[in-house]
């Protein structure tokens, strides 16, 4: 598989050629321009923080990782096996200015990736990513004398400070969910989430939990992305254990689905409307607006329960840290996007599995119901995704000025490829960066009205 550099990260298979996999001296080359990039910005001694999900290839990248940065004169706060939001908040925690996190999310194991934070624990910018590519490529990055070399700290806490600050949240309420004696069934998917997921459900007064591949070797038991093709084990032990309720995490932490009570899956679109309803039921005004934010290929559910809450709704470009910059702008209280990533900005400005479970159980326990009873009271949309493949990338102008004329009645948006928007359904269209092909989003009330949809779109792109 080719290795991909882009301004979020360095992502690729392990083994093979320097340049077209996932090679130590690429790890080497990306590594060492993030210190020059980040001494150029500070002009100052550099601490970043490493963490690393339960993945084969983890350790011995981490060791790769953690060399070069003390080689190249920064300090290193290592928390071994930590969740992607446990390294976001760390980094704040611990005062140091970048991040590190050895995961290629919910990719299969042969993939790893370095994915890079901020001062401020969140993904680095678009410009200081191309500034950090423009230094990776062109070498410029020097390795400190002997007696500069960073120092090494080890930090095995870091878990407990998250769990704890969940813990001291407002709408998080322990007695309440203690009360509802619940029983839990967990998919660990062999990463870090097998240990962080039943550490907090303990913290949280959970006494029946049931876990499924929850030993951290990072031999993925099943595809790693908690979709419902993958996830029939722990439907199978929801049903056999009488849970009321399945947790499902992606190798990092930062993806979250849920089981309900009969085996099926909740939906990950709606892991972010279930919290969002929690969230905004429940608005207290102070730092925070009553708005919601998510990606523009994300379920038209969540501006529907904040027009239930009389909120704000606001739709940013696809990717995490499009999502934050909205969520800043407009101070919204709760965000994320659609592949079951909460972004809860009293905690933190990332995507957190953690104070999604944390939250939900409250909102459950609050209520009273089943998980498949607070799933009937949202919208059953229905989303079809779909991959175009396109002679060269030349096209992709001349279909949108296509589209935009067809469809000029209807409401368009243009922050991100292309949405056109009808009063039930929506269409979303995005090029790739890295392939000559186009990925359609549809969402629709039901199957026959997405299926004419997508029909309709692809006639007219012929």
């Amino acid at each position: 598989m080719p290795l991909i550099t882009s301004i979020s990260g360095l992502r690729g298979t392990i083994g093979g050629a320097p340049g077209e996999n996932l090679t130590p001296l690429d790890a080497v080359k990306f590594t060492a321009a993030f210190v020059s990039l980040l001494k150029e910005k500070y002009n100052s001694k550099i601490t970043i923080v490493v963490g690393r999900d339960a993945r084969i290839s983890g350790l011995a990248l981490k060791h790769q990782v953690i060399s070069t940065l003390q080689f190249c004169g920064a300090s290193v706060i290592d928390l071994d096996l930590a969740t992607t939001p446990t390294v976001e908040m760390m980094v704040t925690e611990s005062k140091a200015q970048g991040g590190i996190i050895l995961t290629a999310s919910h990719n299969p194991k042969e993939w790893n990736a370095l994915k890079l934070l901020d001062a401020q624990g969140e993904f680095i910018s678009a410009a200081d990513g191309e500034k950090l590519l423009a230094i990776s490529q062109n070498h410029e990055f020097n390795f400190v004398s002997v007696d500069e070399l960073g120092v090494l700290t080890l930090k095995m806490d870091s878990l407990n400070y998250h769990l704890q600050k969940i813990l001291e949240l407002p709408l998080v309420n322990v007695e309440l969910i203690r009360a509802a004696n619940f029983s839990v069934a967990v998919d660990g998917i062999n990463s870090v989430g097998g240990i962080a997921i039943p550490e907090l459900l303990k913290e949280l007064g959970v006494k029946n939990i049931y876990k499924l591949n929850c030993e951290p070797t990072g031999d993925f038991a099943h595809n790693p992305e908690p979709l419902a093709e993958h996830l029939t084990d722990i439907c199978a032990l929801v049903k056999d254990k009488q849970a009321d309720l399945g947790i499902v995490v992606d190798p990092d932490v930062d993806r979250l689905a849920f089981i309900d009570e009969k085996g099926i899956m909740f939906g990950e679109e709606y892991t972010l409307v279930a919290v969002a309803d929690y969230i905004l039921e429940n608005y207290q005004g102070a730092e925070y607006n009553k708005a919601a934010v998510s990606n523009l290929s994300s379920s038209r559910a969540l501006k529907d329960i904040a027009l239930k809450h009389d909120a704000t709704y606001e739709a940013a470009a696809v990717g995490e840290v499009n999502v934050v910059a909205k969520m800043k702008n407009i101070k919204a209280v709760i965000g994320g996007e659609g592949n079951g990533g909460i972004i809860y900005p009293e905690l933190h400005y990332g995507r957190d599995a953690l104070v999604g479970v944390a939250l939900f159980l409250t909102y459950l326990a609050k209520k009273k119901i089943t998980v498949s009873q607070l799933r009937a009271q949202y919208p059953g949309y229905i989303m079809i995704k779909h991959k175009l493949t396109l002679i060269d990338r030349q096209e992709i102008n001349l279909i949108f000025d296509k589209l935009k004329s067809a469809y000029s009645s209807q409401r368009l948006d243009e922050q991100d490829g292309l949405k056109i928007e009808w009063a039930d359904a929506w269409v979303h269209m995005r090029p790739s960066n890295t392939e000559a092909i186009m990925r359609l989003y549809i969402e629709a009330p039901d199957e026959i009205r997405a299926g004419e949809l997508l029909t309709e779109i692809l006639a007219n792109i012929k």
